[in-house]
């Protein structure tokens, strides 16, 4: 960690590695799965820290973090009707995320920028953006964030299921939720 407290980062080599594989899932996490199964498939990396929602809508909170330190969540992920259909990952401590060997957690956002921007010209992606300027992509169903790190930013991957990729980047209309878009501080 290059910091200590509430805005410590995690140096990228002591980061779990993790593989997106669009609109499937990412890493031991996959679409579709219950809460049970997703905690189960995890379970030697992150374990349950707080779940919410649910009450006047079907989509669920569930935050987990590190087994090794289990301080703050590393992953946030959102199930609708009871299944997997959402995961965001911690700038600060989550698993590095990787497509296609471009790195997507902890990143200066402008350079991920360019180098997503890239990636997705180069593989026959489409490149949208949010009403906030984050970069993402509805064919790949993911959505790049920035996260508050102290006085930086670093970035925040959030990856959907097919079901909710289109319009993943809309703020006012896709299916990520609206919490999901607020500044994040930890």
């Amino acid at each position: 960690m290059w910091k200590v407290g509430v805005w410590a980062v995690a140096n990228e080599a002591d980061r779990v590695q993790w593989e997106m594989l669009p609109g499937e899932g990412v890493g031991p996490l996959r679409f579709g799965m219950s809460h049970d199964e997703a905690a189960a498939a995890a379970a030697n990396m992150l374990r349950p820290f707080v779940t919410r929602g649910g009450y006047d809508s079907p989509v669920v909170c569930s935050e987990f973090a590190l087994v090794a330190a289990p301080i703050a969540p590393t992953v946030t992920a959102y199930y609708d009707a009871g299944r997997l259909a959402c995961v965001a990952v911690s700038a600060l401590r989550g698993p590095q995320v990787t497509l296609g060997g471009l790195r997507l957690v902890g990143r200066v956002p402008s350079e991920l920028e360019d180098a997503f921007s890239e990636y997705t010209s180069t593989n026959g992606h489409d490149l949208r953006y949010s009403q906030h300027a984050d970069p993402g992509s509805e064919t790949l169903g993911v959505v790049l964030r920035a996260q508050r790190a102290g006085d930086v930013v670093l970035s925040r991957p959030v990856l959907v299921a097919s079901t909710w990729a289109e319009r993943c980047c809309d703020v006012t209309e896709g299916r990520i939720p609206a919490e999901e878009w607020r500044d994040r501080a930890w």
